[in-house]
């Protein structure tokens, strides 16, 4: 494969988010919409990438870090001026750019490698990805003649004829990047004083250019990020993309709706999952595990097979050993739990002791009463036995009993009178 270079148009800003941080900075399933759009060029295998940022250049680095380039658009004039802008950075480069809008959070990586291996293989000039939609609003229409791509029609700029066109443009192109430096600077201001960058296929065109196009398999990678109502959309394709990777490898999910499984998740076949139940990314869980209903898993947990985690149970940062249970109602964080170890109703380990956080460790076949506190850092052996009610500020050694409660006293007809 050729040098690639990737390009996201992140400078543009309006105001239909409604919010305090921009569309680009809005979290669909704990990452940031610009990030997710980078994140995909990466695993594309893209790793020459410069954002194109304007006003919003601090909110971008903040999400971004040193992962990226920037480059500075001075004036938001459009996705051509962008461009335009980019052209130093293009200069004396080879190989082929992938330019994509910034706010289209659910393209894939696979899309993208698809794309540029097409324009490659098929030595197209300018590779378009398209979609067809029943309902093409807002989006630039695609003009074809003699099933060959010759323009790019903006939605302001089309006829009523045009606006019935359903293949429309998806916001993603692969460009040679010679030809496209050849081309950019003799780009005009549109009716609206804009400068296109969909201009530059019909410049392509008539200089007898090579151009081609990629149909999207599936029409919700193009889909973009604009208002608050279609955040809530886009984590709701987002929610059944993943659930349905997972269902596909073998894991039993009840209810696709009311599960949110984030993404960077291992689960192993036969598992099953219940309604209301959260698994954060980086989590590891295995065969014949038990999850939910109402559980919250959290990063940095490693489950074993054939373990329960039950109902309005959080756990965080826990390796959980093979066969064992925390069924319901509890709190287990920065901790390791041995093998068939039984954790009861109520049991919290006390992690933080509000500047740093202590580990708990539970040895193999413990059993833990109900409603025990673990204060960290504390150690619990093997076959240990803690009573139900127990504070627990102590290591307790291999198969012993802790208790840790008041001596229970009873006042005889203290309450008659009363």
């Amino acid at each position: 494969m050729e040098n690639v270079i990737g390009l996201v148009m992140a400078a543009g800003t309006d105001d239909r988010m409604k919010s305090k941080k921009s569309k680009l900075a809005q979290e669909l399933y704990g990452k940031a919409v610009i990030k997710r759009v980078v994140d995909s060029m990466k695993k594309a295998g893209i790793n020459d990438i410069a954002v194109i940022v304007g006003e919003n250049k601090q909110e971008i680095q903040e999400i971004l870090k040193d992962e990226v380039t920037y480059l500075e658009q001075e004036k938001c004039l459009g996705t051509g001026y962008a461009i335009m802008q980019s052209a130093n950075y293009l200069k004396g480069k080879n190989g082929r750019v992938v330019i994509s809008n910034g706010n289209i959070p659910l393209i894939t990586d696979n899309t993208i490698k698809t794309l540029v291996e097409k324009s490659v293989h098929e030595e197209e000039a300018a590779t378009v990805l398209t979609g067809i939609i029943s309902d093409p609003t807002g989006y630039g229409r695609i003009i074809r003649t003699d099933n060959k791509i010759t323009e790019i029609i903006e939605e302001s700029e089309t006829t009523e004829q045009q606006k019935n066109i359903l293949e429309v443009n998806a916001g993603v192109y692969c460009f040679e990047i010679s030809k496209l430096l050849e081309i950019i600077t003799n780009l005009k201001q549109g009716s609206k004083g804009l400068y296109y960058l969909t201009d530059v296929i019909k410049m392509f065109n008539l200089k007898g250019l090579k151009i081609g196009g990629l149909l999207v398999e599936d029409n919700t990678e193009i889909l973009s990020l604009n208002t608050k109502a279609q955040l809530e959309m886009l984590t709701r394709i987002l929610r059944i993309r993943i659930n349905t990777m997972h269902m596909n490898n073998g894991v039993t999910i009840e209810d696709i709706n009311t599960t949110y499984i984030y993404e960077d998740v291992e689960i192993g076949m036969d598992t099953v999952i219940h309604p209301n139940t959260t698994i954060k990314s980086g989590v590891t869980i295995g065969e014949d595990c038990n999850i939910g209903p109402n559980a919250y898993i959290r990063e940095g947990c490693k489950l074993a097979d054939k373990v329960k985690v039950g109902s309005f149970v959080e756990i965080k940062k826990a390796i959980i050993g093979e066969g064992s249970k925390v069924p319901h109602l509890s709190y287990m964080g920065d901790c390791e739990i041995g093998t068939k170890c039984n954790i009861g109703c109520g049991t919290i380990t006390c992690n933080y002791d509000g500047k740093n956080k202590h580990k708990t460790k539970i040895g193999d076949n413990c059993f833990i009463g109900s409603n025990v506190n673990l204060v960290a850092p504390v150690t619990l052996g093997d076959h240990v036995l803690i009573a139900a009610g127990s504070t627990i500020t102590q290591d307790v050694p291999s198969e012993a009993l802790g208790i840790a409660r008041q001596r229970q006293t009873n006042k005889e007809e203290w309450n008659k009178e009363k």
